[in-house]
């Protein structure tokens, strides 16, 4: 399955804007949000952050055959507990859905990250629960923790 990461620069900000109105409709389901009055979702409030904090944010954009498939924030995030990595946001457009692509950028951007992570779902959204939970079983081959906190289901490993 051939598909692209791409490390984005702050040139592609739009783009990954743009695709973040397609996340935000997917994620509505599972949380309170309602496009505001001129027809779109609100804009993602961290996006410049992505740019302003390159050593904490790496944001990247996922194209399969040229196309803009979807995209993958990372964050690194530093605390007296410790540091480590964790999925800001994740999404895969849905007619990409269920054919492996997911799982394989996850690995990709594992891969990419080494050390220390933390991926959480809210509990609500039992589909990306499954999803998270099967790839991150299969990556690590079983080694990893999960537990519930706060309204969330949190995995946790080292690779």
């Amino acid at each position: 399955m051939e598909f692209q990461i791409i490390k984005t620069s702050k040139e592609y900000k739009d783009i990954l804007g743009n695709l973040m109105q397609f996340y935000f409709y997917d994620f509505s389901e599972f949380v309170k949000c309602d496009v505001e009055d001129n027809g779109l979702y609100r804009a993602y409030e961290y996006l410049d952050d992505y740019w302003n904090e390159e050593n904490h944010r790496f944001p990247y954009l996922v194209k399969r055959d040229g196309k803009y498939i979807g995209f993958v924030l990372v964050r690194l995030i530093e605390s007296e507990e410790g540091n480590y990595f964790s999925i800001a946001e994740f999404f895969i457009m849905k007619k990409y859905r269920r054919k492996g692509i997911g799982q394989a950028v996850a690995n990709k951007i594992f891969d990419l990250h080494r050390g220390q992570w933390e991926v959480f779902q809210i509990e609500t959204n039992n589909p990306a629960q499954a999803f998270w939970h099967k790839t991150i079983d299969e990556y690590t081959k079983g080694r990893f923790k999960e537990r519930s906190e706060n309204g969330k289901k949190i995995q946790e490993f080292v690779n």
